[in-house]
């Protein structure tokens, strides 16, 4: 057994009907651009209204249809958000959480330890952030249920070294089910390559076609801080707001 494989992206989303929602973060093969990718899956009309939309430090979500939008509260949030030249991705508000403690000098382990999974039951779907250095380095995050009645969280933090073609890729869910199983263990580690439109494509081409809703990806320059950005929404497949 090789502990140190890295996986194919393309073959863990191609396989896998409903991961959920899905970080990625790691290097170009080259070593001079880091990586960080999220998506959103949803199964339900309300889940599936929504689009990302570019803010001036990273994008959040809207509702595609205002008109169809029930439950905002853990739907609408900014999952990506730049502070400094690091960046803070989520699957939930917990990303302005990070945010505020990093403005107090305070790590991003404490202010996930004022977070709990989302309150979905049964699915208790675990909150899962990451936070992408200036220097390529990173850190990632799963709170999760640590019973099925989510009377209690258990919080999981890994820390990784930008190390040149590696990533990792953490997700939501198993797979689907009913209830939905939670994703176990360490982030996936996975090979990275291609450039920002061929890297972002196979991303997208192999997530589930039924339920996939949207995806960001952006690539970083290690020296210059400067960036490059790719986002796509199902809902705007033909039109603005895709790129």
């Amino acid at each position: 057994m090789n502990v140190y494989e890295n996986r194919s992206l393309k073959q863990l989303l191609a396989g896998n009907p409903y991961p959920g929602r899905g970080i990625v973060l790691g290097q170009t093969p080259d070593g001079r651009e880091s990586i960080a990718a999220y998506f959103i899956m949803g199964r339900s009309e309300n889940s599936r209204n929504r689009i990302f939309v570019k803010e001036p430090d990273g994008i959040r979500t809207e509702a595609h249809d205002p008109d169809k939008l029930e439950d905002p509260s853990l739907i609408i949030y900014h999952p990506v958000r730049q502070f400094g030249r690091g960046l803070i991705v989520t699957n939930g508000d917990q990303t302005d959480t990070i945010r505020a403690f990093l403005e107090k000098g305070l790590p991003f382990e404490q202010a996930l330890r004022t977070r709990e999974f989302e309150p979905d039951g049964p699915n208790w779907t675990p909150r899962i952030s990451g936070l992408l250095s200036p220097d390529g380095s990173y850190k990632m995050s799963i709170l999760k249920s640590a019973d099925p009645e989510g009377s209690a969280c258990a919080r999981y933090t890994f820390e990784y070294p930008g190390l040149p073609g590696v990533g990792h890729f953490l997700h939501t869910y198993v797979t689907d089910g009913t209830p939905i199983p939670t994703f176990q263990g360490e982030p996936e580690r996975v090979y990275l390559a291609g450039d920002l439109e061929d890297f972002a494509q196979m991303l997208w081409e192999n997530l589930n076609e039924d339920n996939k809703i949207s995806l960001y990806v952006r690539f970083t320059n290690l020296n210059t801080g400067t960036y490059r950005e790719w986002i796509r929404n199902k809902h705007l497949e033909a039109g603005e707001g895709n790129r």
